[in-house]
């Protein structure tokens, strides 16, 4: 009996050494850099941010609608834009497609996703489940 406890405590171990090594090994998308709390775990590269930095300032005043000063998004759903979370039915109304000539400058999205901008955002949301794979926050 105490042999089959050793045996079932070992599996388990073992299981869960196995099971976060594959996590880590399979992270497609994750790039190190930026000092959001998320802990490197983020799809947009570095280069990638800075495409979209230059893509808002080169527009000026002529920003398209989900990215004008307007849009922003109040502090209370602001906190509720999450990556590696579930989008809030509140937020899930503000999506809009990422503008064309933005979209070109980006990566192609993972397979089941597609780029949004929400209020003032850009967003990497798959739209059938709501998951948030990445978020990039404009500065203004």
């Amino acid at each position: 009996m105490r042999s089959r406890r050793w045996l079932h405590v070992c599996l388990a171990i073992s299981f869960a050494l196995t099971g976060s090594a594959l996590a880590d090994k399979h992270g497609h998308g994750k790039h190190d850099g930026d000092d959001d709390d998320d802990q490197g775990k983020h799809y947009y590269s570095e280069h990638d941010r800075d495409q979209m930095r230059g893509w808002y300032y080169d527009q000026g005043d002529r920003l398209p609608p989900g990215l004008a000063k307007r849009d922003q998004l109040p502090p209370g759903l602001e906190k509720q834009l999450r990556v590696r979370g579930t989008l809030p039915p509140g937020l899930r109304g503000m999506m809009v497609p990422c503008p064309q000539d933005l979209e070109q400058r980006l990566p192609p999205p993972p397979e089941g996703y597609q780029h949004f901008v929400i209020g003032g955002h850009v967003a990497l949301v798959n739209p059938s489940t709501y998951l948030v794979l990445d978020i990039f926050h404009f500065e203004r």
